[in-house]
């Protein structure tokens, strides 16, 4: 399956460490190797880059991970095809406005057969995929519950947890989704986190022979969460989501979180 990688922090910060270990996973150390891509957010703007192309061989991904772009919320996918052939509309993470901001997701997992178990009316998919159809489906049901009286952050994502539940039913369904704000983290079965503060200290890649010494980096006063499909590091404790669990997360710190009713 798919992997994903996403981060939230205090403070603008560049996610280059992390992603030139994930990138290596796209089609050199891991099977991934139907595209990739990353969106960034910087204040209510964000920029993308994506490419049908294994990110391990993409000159686009090469410079990604050299072109320190800091921010304070970043949504990644390396895309192992299950769904819908390999194409730049296919290829996650996905974005859509609502409320006047641009939110993204990227999924990791399958659905079985839910363009029939669904319908959808107010967001179209561009692409083929079961992801991109799940996450117009879910927009749809904030749209259809909310209109355009937009809810506090708890409010809304607990809802959204509650959309990811059902969606979960119908197969594997990690995800990551970001209005730029808040960054929330819904987990079947892969998906793990860590939260890097003062006192910082030295991690190593997994996938990479490179290493980053985090206090030469930052400030006392900085935040930064990780989330992953896997880790990424093998000298930092990683705490794994169980399955059904979700985590809200906004300047780098969790900030609600919950667990399916039946777990």
């Amino acid at each position: 399956m798919c992997e994903l990688l996403a981060m939230s922090a205090n403070v603008p910060t560049d996610i280059c460490f992390s992603f030139s270990g994930l990138m290596q996973r796209g089609g050199n150390t891991g099977p991934h190797k139907d595209g990739w891509g990353i969106t960034f957010y910087e204040g209510k703007g964000c920029r993308s880059f994506k490419d049908p192309l294994p990110s391990s061989a993409s000159p686009i991904a090469k410079l990604v991970t050299e072109y320190p772009i800091k921010s304070e919320s970043v949504v990644c996918h390396i895309r192992q095809a299950n769904s819908g052939g390999i194409s730049l509309e296919n290829t996650h993470p996905f974005t859509r406005q609502i409320w006047g901001r641009h939110w993204t997701y990227a999924h990791n997992g399958q659905l079985k057969d839910v363009h029939n178990k669904l319908s959808i009316k107010y967001h179209i998919p561009v692409g083929e995929t079961d992801s991109e159809f799940a996450f117009c489906w879910l927009l749809d049901q904030i749209h259809i519950k909310y209109g355009a009286q937009q809810p506090n952050d708890i409010e809304l994502f607990t809802y959204i947890a509650s959309l990811s539940e059902q969606l979960n039913s119908n197969g594997v369904f990690n995800i990551i989704i970001t209005n730029g704000e808040c960054l929330f983290a819904y987990c079947d079965n892969n998906l793990h986190w860590i939260t890097r503060k003062a006192p910082f200290g030295k991690a190593s890649l997994i996938d990479a022979e490179m290493e980053v010494n985090f206090n030469q980096e930052t400030t006392e006063n900085d935040i930064v969460t990780v989330i992953a499909t896997q880790p990424l590091t093998n000298d930092e404790e990683w705490h794994k989501m169980s399955k059904g669990q979700w985590h809200l997360f906004k300047l780098g710190c969790s900030i609600a979180c919950g667990e399916e009713s039946n777990t």
